[in-house]
């Protein structure tokens, strides 16, 4: 997908940097930055219970230059592990169910903030990582439909579900969206899953992967 990069990386931060060379470097622009997080997953035995599959594990670097009161560059590593779940619908085969798990580095230097996320609401986030969950089909007229609470890495999450449609055989098809975003080990992670509305069994595997989650892996 494609990170509206500015907004990743122009945000508050909780998350703390110690005063490496390296950070030296970027206090005085004589060098970038650089970040990697830690990688995000459900378990193995998670997936094998819902019967997810990997589609994509992927990490990828983005280049930005923030704005401390001077402009400094900073090169960050973000983690995107999919997994999917096929369905039948009318006689085919479709996926149709997929689960993201996206981590992305959380910091500060000298009280500045370059923080990817911090400030997004589960609204924003969803619109940021929506293309994980569309593959080629696109999520239309996507709504807010209610929150609950899910034991996720050891604490109490909020979860958001969003109701949208997709098409599918030339239908539409209404699906749930299901988020959850928080701070763990000086990483962002955002969970999130897709699946067809009348699946009930569905939206239990999603919760089942998100309580699953590991970071890092």
């Amino acid at each position: 997908m494609t990170y509206s990069r500015r907004r990743l990386l122009a945000a508050g931060a909780t998350g703390t940097l110690a005063l490496t060379a390296g950070c030296l470097d970027f206090v005085r622009g004589t060098g970038p930055l650089e970040l990697e997080a830690e990688r995000v997953a459900p378990t193995d035995e998670a997936l094998a219970e819902t019967g997810y599959g990997e589609r994509e594990i992927s990490d990828r670097s983005l280049e930005e230059t923030v704005e401390l009161g001077v402009e400094r560059d900073v090169r960050a590593t973000i983690w995107t592990s999919v997994y999917a779940k096929e369905i039948e619908y009318q006689g085919h085969t479709h996926e149709g169910s997929v689960f993201a798990a996206v981590s992305i580095p959380d910091f500060s230097v000298l009280g500045y903030s370059a923080n990817p996320i911090a400030n997004m609401d589960n609204e924003d986030l969803l619109e940021e990582f929506m293309s994980e969950l569309e593959g080629d089909r696109s999520i239309e007229n996507v709504t807010h439909q209610e929150s609950f609470d899910l034991e996720i890495l050891g604490e109490g999450r909020d979860v958001d579900v969003f109701e949208g449609e997709r098409e599918l055989e030339g239908e539409s098809v209404d699906v749930e969206i299901v988020l959850s975003s928080f701070s763990h080990d000086d990483d962002i992670i955002v969970l999130l899953g897709s699946y067809p509305a009348p699946m009930a069994e569905e939206s239990a595997n999603t919760e089942i992967l998100m309580e699953s989650a590991e970071h890092p892996v």
